[in-house]
Order: C-alpha cells, then structure tokens, then sequence
C-alpha cells in the first residue's frame, strides 16, 4: 500500500506491506526472536466493512467461524527514533529521519518490530530497496496502468452494446403491445411484461382494431459493426506488432521489413523494456541477499560431477542482469529477424557463416536438437600429399598440420608443380605456393626444437661419459631454458631455418635444364607477341580508314564547292533576265507616253 501521490518506491515516505498470517506462525516468529513476546489479544479475523457485508450478503454468504488469520503491516518508513537520532560529526541531533522497518499488528496494534533498513556500515544511510514495482504503462500516479485498463473503455462499450442488441432482440422476438380504451383487459393496473398478452373483452369489430403491437426494431446493423470494430481494436492493441509481421509477404525487401518491425514494436518494446528494468532490479535485490545470507561456499549437485558457488560470486564487482531481449517481444519477431539475417548471409554466402544463419534461425524457431539437422561443419583433417593435389585442381584452400611429414609434402608439390596444367595456372601455382609456405614455417619450427633437444641430449651423453662435469650440463641446460624463454632468440633461430628450407624449395622449382625457357614465360612472350601483331594490324585498319574518311571529306569538299558555284550562276542569270524585264517595261511605258502626247 503506497499513497498514490507518491511518484516511486524510492521516494515514497512510507509503504506499507499487508501479511496475512496465522496466529501459530505469528507466535513462530516471536519464539525465534523475529517478533516480540508481547500479548497480542483481540480476535484475528477484522471485522468487515459495510461493502464485504453487502456482496457476502447478495452472494448469500455467511460466516460460520471465527477465522484465526491475522493482519500484519510492515511499515517502510523513516522515523526520528529518540535514542537513535541521526548525529552530526560533533554527536549533536541533526532531526534527519532514517529509514526504518515497522511491524504492526492490526487486530491489536501492537508493535511486533523495528529495523533498521539501511546498512550498518553505509554512511549516507540510504533506504534498501524491499520491492520491485512491475509496470505495464506509466500512470498518472504511483500506480501504474495495465492492460485491463487501457482496453478495459474498449470492453465496458462492447459489452453495453452487446447487451443493447441482446435486448432488442428479446423484444423482437416477444412483442408487448397497447389496447383500445373500450376494450376490457383483466388485470389492467399491472404492466405488460415482454411476450405478455391478456384476456380482453371486445366488442363488435374487428379484433386486430383495437390491438396495437409496441414498434420494437430489429437489433441496429449500426450497432454490431461498432461492437465489430471495437473488438477489432482491441485485438490490434493486444497484437499490434504481429499484426504488422503477418501482413508482410515473403519477398519484401530487408529495410521494409526493419522499418516495419520497428513501427510494430514502439508500444510493446517500451511495455518490455520496463519489465526487462523491473527484472533487472529484482536480480539485483536476490543477489544482495545471497551475499548477506549465504555460506562463503555452497555446493550442489549437477548432471557429471559436483559444483559449487560462492558468496563472493555476488559481491558488487558481479551484475547479474537477465539474459532476454527488451527489444524482441514476441516468436514472430524473432524469426523474422532470423529470415532476414539468412537472406542475407544467402546473398553473399563468401562474406557470411551460413551454419550460423541457419542454426539461428532453427533457434528462433525454438527447434529441439538442432545438431541432428544440422549438423556442425566438419574440421579438416590431414591429407596425403595426393589428395592434397586433387583438391588443390578442384580449387579449395589446403591446410598443413603439425604431425605431417612436411619434407615429403613440399617434395611431391614441387614435382606436381613442374606440370603444365599446374605450370600454366597461376591461381593454382598461387595455392600450392601458399600451402608450402606453412610446410615450411612447420618445419622450420621443427627443426630448430630439434636442434635444441639434440645439444641438450648430446650435453648429458658427455656428461655421462665423464667429459663434462654435471653442474655444466645443469648450466647448459638452464641457459637453453633461457633461450626457450626469450621469444626473440627463438624466432631468429626459425628464421635461418625458413631461410634454408626456402632456398632448398626455389632450387627445386627452377627447371633442370637452366638454357630452357620457362613454359610460363614462353607462353607470356607468344601472348605478347601475339599482342603486338594485333596492335600492327589494328594501325593498319586505323589508317585505311582514316584515308577513307579523308577521301569523304575532299569529295564532299568539291560537291560542296560546285552547288556553290551553280547556285551563283543561277543568280547571276535571274539578276540578268531581271533588268531585261525592266528595260522592257520602262520602253513600254515611254511608248505610251508618247502616244498619249
């Protein structure tokens, strides 16, 4: 019980924990000590209040017996206690009210205990927390809101609707109905019930004249889609982010499907991240009572052999936070993820680990033994030299181990090296190079313990035989401990190995006859040569045509030039043939002139 006024737990003045506990185990807790040995008289079972009496009543309940169930009350309060008054550094009262817990019996008020709820030792005195609030949706005060709340508006209108309908039916179905003042009903005084009709006495006419039916409806088609819709709405509050993942088809694309997921979830991922809190704090409440409570080592027993755990395993150093998800709400959503993440590892299966992507999307889909469907991908093993050669012309990546023998491996690479199919491939030629270079480091490696292992054995055989003291074979070893130990030495060693193995493999690959061209060289100087007739034929057709294009344009040069030329004579004539015209006309006109004259 917390005053709604009260904004959380952590700051509320006091909170108040009701218990409900039998008079035996209340006189348990005062043997132990829990409680005080005080007389607690008054009857255990509290009386009733008007409401309990008025429902027992209407429910035809009575009580037969007197219950021995007291009511307890922990009070989480702070209180000024005289005598334990918060002091400042010069031992005077500072009037502060610590946190304390009080426990009170109802029935006879009396006060079982007083704690202290603040630890011993803590010296700002800050109230442990007792309880965790579990929240659906914040509310306008302490108390916040639950489901039943936010649709319960949802489902008080769907059910007066539904009982609006239910009603209109029944008075559908069982009409009531008026009579005609001069007719006689018996029992007139008294209403008429649904489906009632009377006894009349009528007089001459016709019946149906003096009887009216009351105008009862159908139930309103109005009506049943409201009651429709606000069930649909509630279901939509329930299921608002599934509703969003199962309108969603299988080919849509991966930012829809994100975008739509995250619409989906603004309601439910914040509902979820409050419990996920709440969880949080509650985790954090029991491991701060098994640090206080238990033993420093508790064993038990699991599946192949005995554990144990420890009281420092929560201590402050240890959070111990709950393994869900805030953000995943529901098994749609998480297989959703899980497709998504599986179209895209398919998309480009050489940038992603498919066997993951299918193994969480088995998981997603809470599938029990997975390994049996899907088994984990096989380690590679050593190979002969042999198979390493198919595999190698098949284009996988090889893989040397440390138990090989590698001189023999780099022997039959070398030898199937020098074949024209493996000579003629550089991405082949690339691989095995790569594959002898971690024959090599192997070796190197090897031959230089080897080497160190020979001086040691070689040092205690003279020391055998006397031609050593044994305190110098005792120094000798120390000192190649010491080289062991010093990395650097170790890698220099290796490297003049590597060296030598190295120069060994270039001899080998070279050809035996050193006047004969490489093949691969050989078939890079036909390529050029190759390369360098095209580019000769190539300048060939490019100055034929562009002789060709020249020739076009001297060509369209002279055609050019000569529709110029018979387009100035053509004017030239229409300019002459012009002033003859106008000559002609002017002597005309001086004719008849003169004849006028």
């Amino acid at each position: 019980m917390v005053s709604y006024s009260a904004t959380d737990l952590a700051t509320a003045p006091r909170v108040t924990h009701v218990l409900k506990m039998t008079d035996n185990d209340v006189r348990k807790m005062q043997v132990s000590g829990a409680y005080m040995d005080v007389d607690l008289s008054g009857s255990g079972d509290p009386d009733e209040d008007e409401v309990d009496q008025k429902v027992n009543k209407l429910q035809g309940i009575s009580r037969g017996y007197t219950d021995d169930i007291r009511t307890i009350l922990e009070m989480h309060c702070d209180l000024d206690i005289e005598g334990f008054e918060d002091a400042d550094p010069m031992g005077e009262p500072t009037g502060i009210k610590l946190p304390y817990i009080v426990t009170i019996d109802k029935d006879s008020n009396q006060i079982l205990a007083i704690r202290r709820n603040y630890a011993e030792m803590d010296p700002l005195r800050k109230k442990r927390p007792y309880f965790v609030h579990y929240k659906f949706l914040p509310g306008l005060g302490f108390y916040g809101f639950g489901l039943i709340h936010m649709i319960g508006g949802l489902g008080r209108a769907a059910t007066s609707i539904l009982r609006q309908l239910i009603d209109a039916g029944t008075l559908a179905n069982l009409p009531a109905g008026f009579k005609a003042r001069g007719v006689r009903v018996r029992n007139d005084d008294e209403p008429l019930q649904p489906g009632e009709w009377r006894d009349i006495d009528a007089p001459g006419g016709n019946i149906r004249d003096s009887l009216i039916p009351l105008p009862y409806k159908e139930p309103s088609g109005t009506l049943a889609q409201l009651l429709g819709g606000l069930i649909e709405d509630g279901r939509r509050f329930i299921s608002i982010a599934d509703q969003q993942i199962n309108n969603m088809s299988g080919e849509t694309p991966v930012g829809t499907t994100v975008a739509m997921l995250e619409r989906g979830m603004k309601v439910m991922s914040a509902i979820h991240k409050r419990l996920h809190y709440s969880q949080k704090t509650e985790f954090r409440l029991l491991a701060r009572i098994f640090k206080e409570n238990m033993p420093p080592e508790y064993p038990y027993e699991v599946a192949g052999g005995s554990a144990a755990i420890k009281q420092q395993d929560f201590d402050d150093k240890i959070d111990v936070l709950p393994v869900s998800d805030p953000n995943i709400f529901s098994m749609a959503q998480r297989v959703t993820l899980a497709q998504t993440q599986l179209q895209l590892a398919q998309s480009n299966p050489q940038m992603h680990n498919l066997h993951a992507a299918y193994r969480r999307m088995y998981q997603a889909l809470e599938v029990q033994n997975i390994d049996e469907i899907l088994p984990p991908p096989q380690e590679p093993q050593p190979m002969d030299p042999a198979m390493e050669n198919a595999k190698a012309l098949m284009g996988e990546i090889l893989r040397a181990f440390p138990e090989q023998n590698h001189e023999v491996h780099i022997e039959i690479h070398i030898m199937f090296m020098k074949t024209p199919i493996v000579a003629t491939s550089p991405q082949i030629m690339g691989s095995f190079m790569s594959h002898i270079q971690e024959h090599v480091s192997m070796l190197a490696k090897k031959q230089a313990m080897d080497e160190v292992k020979q001086a040691l054995s070689g040092a205690k055989m003279m020391a055998n035989v006397g031609a050593v003291s044994q305190g110098s074979v005792q120094e000798y070893e120390k000192q190649l401990q010491q080289d062991l130990q010093n990395q650097q030495e170790v890698e220099n060693l290796v490297v003049l190995y590597q060296q030598k193995i190295m120069a060994d493999v270039m001899a080998r690959l070279m050809p035996e006859n050193p006047n004969e061209p490489d093949p691969l060289v050989a078939i890079r100087m036909q390529e050029l040569e190759l390369r360098k007739q095209k580019q000769g034929q190539d300048a060939v057709n490019d100055a034929a045509k562009l002789e060709l294009e020249m020739n076009k344009v001297e060509q369209r040069d002279r055609l050019d030039n000569a529709r110029m030329d018979l387009q100035e004579e053509i004017a030239d004539d229409r300019n002459a043939v012009n002033r003859e015209r106008i000559a002609v006309n002017a002597e005309i006109q001086q004719m008849a002139m003169q004849r006028r004259g």
